[in-house]
């Protein structure tokens, strides 16, 4: 199981990337091996503005849907494209090509807030 160190995670399973006050939204490794095939991503959040908690998506697996949690307070400004047409990005590299969206943040302290890789991975077992 991969826990990036560089990135800050929610119990909820949806990690965070901040460079400058621009953060990039994905699930988690141990999210998408729990979810299984990934057969399609539905986000319409784009150019809303959503507290932390709120739902920005879901994710729909084979044998399951699962909401899409926003880590902290913002506005998303661009989803992952790519996704569209190969969802299975969010299988095979969660934290790479499977991002899900791109968030102005509205306080970037928030983010201090979040789990780090140790904290995340003791939670996960």
């Amino acid at each position: 199981m991969n826990f990036p160190e560089n990135l800050r995670y929610t119990k909820d399973h949806e990690w965070l990337n901040l460079d400058g006050d621009i953060a990039t939204i994905g699930i988690t490794d141990f999210a998408q091996s729990e979810l299984g095939d990934i057969v399609f991503v539905d986000i319409n959040a784009v150019g809303k503005a959503l507290h932390a908690e709120e739902i920005f998506g879901t994710v729909e697996a084979v044998k399951t849907v699962s909401d899409l949690f926003l880590p902290v307070a913002g506005t998303v400004t661009e989803v992952n494209a790519k996704l569209e047409s190969n969802p299975e990005l969010v299988n095979s590299d969660p934290y790479g090509d499977g991002w899900m969206v791109k968030m102005k943040v509205a306080n970037p302290g928030d983010v201090a807030q979040l789990m780090d890789a140790a904290g995340y991975q003791k939670l996960v077992g």
